[in-house]
């Protein structure tokens, strides 16, 4: 982080819709969205505690068979929290980093959905499916098993800026309907290839001779299931990937990730008074890492939260343009676009409610 001072939210990029693993769709459920009125429903004779204001993010540890839909609904449900969204549907066999922002941080999620991505993963040798993965349907086999030394050759091809169609099952639109929807219903989809940024991947086991464990770490709308079915082509042996967990998006880490059940016995300590949902939350600047920060005064800020420019003048003025985020005694305040002299804001934070402890906040500095 970058931080400058001057005398005195940009429009976050758009992210990429189509989620790097498969985005299933859920079966049909309430809309935990869905803004309510007054008091929560009465359920079991027992009334419901009012939504709250939370701001902050939950690097959930998404178990398996969850899907990304269900955990921002568990989430929001543990914090009674107004406002939640997702930074990126991780498909409901992987497990790992699955970054959920409650209230004002769902203002910075593109930030996050443009940040590269880790994944961990083992490819099943000999068996091609529709899905690319083990839901699938097997569609092509082979009795050939590859050699360390053929993948490793191989893998150089599929590093930098490649050229990939994505899954048939995928959340990629075609004409209007989902990729998937078209594909289950037993249409051939035809996907044009579509550019991608594969920064590493490596082999970094390889347990036996029908399976092989990789790490890649990649660009936005990259599809590991497609990864593993073009290897797999390449190497005359086919493969699917047979399991999958996601170690890094955009800011967020492992060390930053918390299991379901932790984060449920968390809940559990802070309503009886023994603990604080705070200590879960990671500040919702966490997902600016990347953007520089200005520091202003007290009356530029009462500025910039009525949405008015700021002039940038004097010695202090930053010597930057482009995108920022404006802290004011140290608490963040708006992202804002410095350009001709004058600080715009373009989204403003209102935090007032639950936000990440003291604690937590020191862990990223």
């Amino acid at each position: 982080m970058i931080e400058t001072t001057a005398n005195s939210v940009i429009e976050p990029p758009a992210g990429d819709s189509n989620a790097t693993e498969k985005n299933i769709s859920p079966a049909p459920q309430r809309d935990e969205n869905r803004p309510r009125s007054g008091k929560q429903p009465r359920q079991n004779n027992q009334p419901r505690r009012d939504k709250r204001d939370v701001h902050g993010w939950v690097v959930l540890d998404k178990p398996i068979g969850m899907t990304s839909t269900q955990a921002v609904a568990v989430v929001k449900r543990l914090f009674q929290a107004k406002r939640a969204g997702h930074a990126g549907t991780l498909d409901p066999l992987a497990s790992g980093g699955l970054p959920i922002a409650l209230g004002e941080a769902t203002k910075t999620v593109p930030f996050v959905m443009d940040g590269r991505k880790r994944y961990r993963f083992t490819v099943a040798w000999g068996e091609e499916r529709d899905t690319d993965d083990t839901e699938g349907r097997v569609t092509r086999t082979s009795d050939l098993r590859p050699s360390v030394e053929a993948i490793q050759d191989l893998l150089p091809q599929f590093t930098g800026l490649i050229e990939q169609i994505p899954p048939q099952y995928s959340a990629i639109k075609v004409q209007g309907e989902r990729a998937y929807d078209l594909a289950r219903d037993g249409e051939t989809v035809e996907l044009k290839p579509r550019p991608v940024e594969i920064h590493h991947l490596t082999l970094v086991e390889q347990p036996d001779s029908s399976h092989s464990v990789f790490e890649a770490e990649c660009g936005k709308g990259t599809y590991v299931r497609a990864l593993a079915r073009d290897i797999g082509r390449i190497l005359g042996c086919y493969g699917h990937i047979c399991a999958l967990r996601r170690t890094l998006v955009g800011p967020f880490g492992e060390k930053d990730m918390i299991p379901l059940e932790q984060l449920e016995a968390l809940c559990d300590r802070a309503a009886s008074g023994e603990g604080s949902l705070a200590d879960a939350l990671l500040p919702v600047e966490t997902a600016l890492d990347d953007i520089p920060a200005l520091a202003v005064t007290r009356a530029d800020a009462a500025r910039l939260h009525r949405g008015q420019a700021v002039l940038l003048r004097g010695r202090d003025a930053p010597n930057c343009s482009g995108t920022v985020y404006v802290t004011v005694a140290g608490r963040l305040l708006a992202l804002a676009e410095i350009g001709n002299g004058e600080l715009i804001p373009k989204r403003v934070f209102n935090l007032t409610g639950l936000t990440a402890s003291p604690a937590r906040s020191n862990e990223r500095v």
